[in-house]
């Protein structure tokens, strides 16, 4: 009679979830790994925004300049508000193009964890790619009047009209990611808040609204009276709005002071975001 003798085998897992461990314990490695399903992601919201609809993407084209004619009629003819010399069709073109993106980032961010509740509860990726492709889907609708604004440009400067483009154009991929960093950031921290909070959803449309006044979009910063131009700075907005225009247009004027504030502004609030982040993450299904 022969006696078998049964070993233990450890199981080889290929992914392991633990627990965060401190409230910095982002797992960028882990994000790195989620790209294909980023790139999914992207794919959806840019498809799924002008699905079912006439002019699909052309919506990209249509609502700046719509939003730009407005601006132009109201705030340049009626209004008759400065426009630091530069032509007004572009100067509020330069703005819409800015806050859309802006905006709508954060606005879509927002409701990361709301809007995606049953998604996070069937099945774990990491919960920063859902905010993160939203980010980055915004950013097709952004080249796409990026370019629109670039063509008018070219038309204006063609034509002689007081436009001046300058070396300050290279800094455009660095206002781009703080404005995208500042999108992500503010979003993050509202939407970790929402999952107790709902009436912030409530207030987000409005107070987005009233933020667009509160920022150099339908004026120049040389409107606000000396003695109030530190509050206007204070908004980390002004100094890329300021730098963007001054870039393109000669409008303006760009600080790097000011841009460094919003630098490090950015930089803070991403730290917030993060431990907002890691301590709703652990129950925020429990609550939504």
């Amino acid at each position: 009679m022969t006696v078998q003798r049964l070993t233990s085998v450890e199981p080889q897992w290929t992914a392991v979830i633990e627990p965060r461990t401190g409230f910095l314990d982002l797992r960028l490695r882990e994000l790195w790994q989620c790209r294909d399903l980023i790139l999914l992601f992207v794919w959806r919201d840019f498809v799924a925004v002008y699905k079912q609809t006439i002019l699909g993407p052309a919506w990209h084209v249509i609502q700046p300049l719509l939003t730009t004619l407005t601006f132009t009629l109201i705030f340049g003819r009626v209004a008759q508000l400065s426009t630091d010399a530069a032509p007004s069709f572009l100067f509020y073109m330069a703005g819409t193009v800015i806050w859309s993106y802006f905006s709508t980032t954060l606005n879509k961010t927002a409701t990361t964890f709301v809007a995606n509740a049953a998604l996070f509860g069937k099945v774990y990726f990491h919960r920063l790619a859902v905010p993160v492709s939203v980010a980055l889907s915004n950013l097709i609708s952004f080249a796409i009047q990026f370019a629109l604004f670039l063509g008018f440009l070219a038309v204006y400067w063609a034509r002689g009209k007081p436009v001046s483009p300058n070396a300050w154009m290279a800094l455009t991929p660095v206002l781009l990611l703080l404005l995208a960093l500042l999108s992500l950031g503010f979003g993050v921290v509202i939407s970790s808040l929402t999952t107790r909070y709902r009436d912030l959803v409530q207030l987000l449309q409005f107070g987005v609204q009233l933020w667009m006044y509160a920022t150099p979009i339908v004026y120049p910063l040389s409107m606000v009276p000396a003695r109030f131009r530190w509050i206007a700075l204070a908004n980390p907005l002004t100094p890329i709005v300021e730098a963007f225009r001054h870039a393109f247009l000669g409008s303006g004027d760009i600080s790097l002071l000011h841009l460094a504030y919003s630098a490090a502004f950015t930089a803070v609030l991403l730290l917030v975001a993060a431990w907002l982040f890691n301590r709703v993450e652990q129950t925020f299904m429990d609550t939504v």
